[in-house]
């Protein structure tokens, strides 16, 4: 079966930022595909520490020597066909949880020889949601770009969301899932 990783990366479990993943999920599943949900906060990721001289093991062993959630985590993402990564808009940038899991994911997974990362042509898709005054998406979205390229991964889709353009863009995002999820069948054929 089919299985896709919903990333979320917000402390509010009730917010703009958890509707998009249940989308997202939603959109999975209506394609008979299995969304796991994973919420960062939940987790006890904590952030980089640019261990040794700034490498650690993750330059020659590509894994983090730091001990928290952060390995099982890693290790789920190899079994996974692809990948959602939700996450509130804070400055312009990813929430802290989410900075932290794709920092460390970064440097354990950009390393690899082209082709050998556990993401490797593996479809992201990347939503960005902005409360308050909406500003910030599209400097988020792009830095999330920079980031599934650097990890090897292969941008699906980036979304921008903000609490006026909450409900056409919830369609948009289920419909991405459901988009992503029947080009996995398909590959997997």
């Amino acid at each position: 079966m089919m299985k896709i990783l919903v990333i979320s990366s917000s402390p509010n479990k009730d917010g703009l930022t958890a509707a998009c993943a249940a989308a997202a999920a939603k959109g999975i599943r209506a394609m008979g595909g299995e969304a796991e949900e994973i919420r960062l906060n939940d987790l006890k990721i904590d952030k980089c520490h640019t261990c040794n001289d700034g490498w650690g093991t993750c330059l020659a062993e590509h894994r983090c020597q730091e001990e928290d959630d952060f390995q099982a985590l890693h290790a789920r993402l190899a079994q996974a066909d692809g990948y959602v990564l939700v996450t509130p808009v804070y400055w312009g940038e990813m929430s802290e949880s989410a900075k932290a899991f794709s920092d460390r994911l970064r440097r354990c997974e950009a390393t690899r020889e082209r082709g050998e990362s556990l993401l490797f042509n593996k479809p992201v898709i990347a939503v960005a949601a902005a409360g308050g005054s909406g500003g910030g998406m599209i400097t988020c979205l792009l830095s999330m770009e920079r980031w599934i390229q650097h990890v090897q991964g292969r941008v699906f889709d980036l979304i921008p969301v903000n609490c006026w353009s909450r409900g056409y863009k919830l369609v948009a995002i289920r419909a991405a899932g459901r988009a992503m999820a029947r080009e996995i069948q398909s590959d997997k054929g």
